[in-house]
């Protein structure tokens, strides 16, 4: 058995698979998800599980270089949760961070219902 605190093998899988400057985008439940892209979906009712406990997660498990959210989500409960988790979002618009959804590895959709609680996190590497 693996020594790690994220259960789901599916994105423990897709997790593994991930290289420098490759991105995760961690979504919202209303986000629309890219035709081709692997979907690891952690929504289970509106509201759980929650963008900020992905995230949370996530920042303890991955080497994120960057991280992006729409600027509509600047100075707003969404960009709040990501500075608690050590990140400096920069920003694009929200048709933007949509526009870059395919050249993503991995979304991971969350049951999150708070508007612009989409990020992009870029991986870096631990050396």
């Amino acid at each position: 058995m693996l020594k790690t605190e994220i259960l789901n093998a599916p994105l423990l899988a897709e997790l593994a698979k991930l290289g420098h400057t490759d991105t995760v985008v961690v979504a919202d439940y209303g986000l629309p998800l890219p035709a081709g892209t692997p979907v690891v979906d952690l929504a289970f009712v509106p509201g759980q599980l929650g963008f900020a406990q992905v995230l949370e997660v996530l920042a303890r498990n991955l080497v994120i270089e960057r991280s992006t959210l729409a600027s509509e989500a600047s100075g707003t409960v969404v960009e709040g949760w990501c500075i608690a988790q050590g990140l400096a979002p920069e920003h694009m618009s929200h048709e933007e961070l949509k526009a870059a959804l395919p050249q993503a590895k991995l979304v991971i959709r969350t049951g999150e219902a708070t508007a612009y609680a989409n990020i992009i996190l870029s991986c870096g590497v631990p050396f």
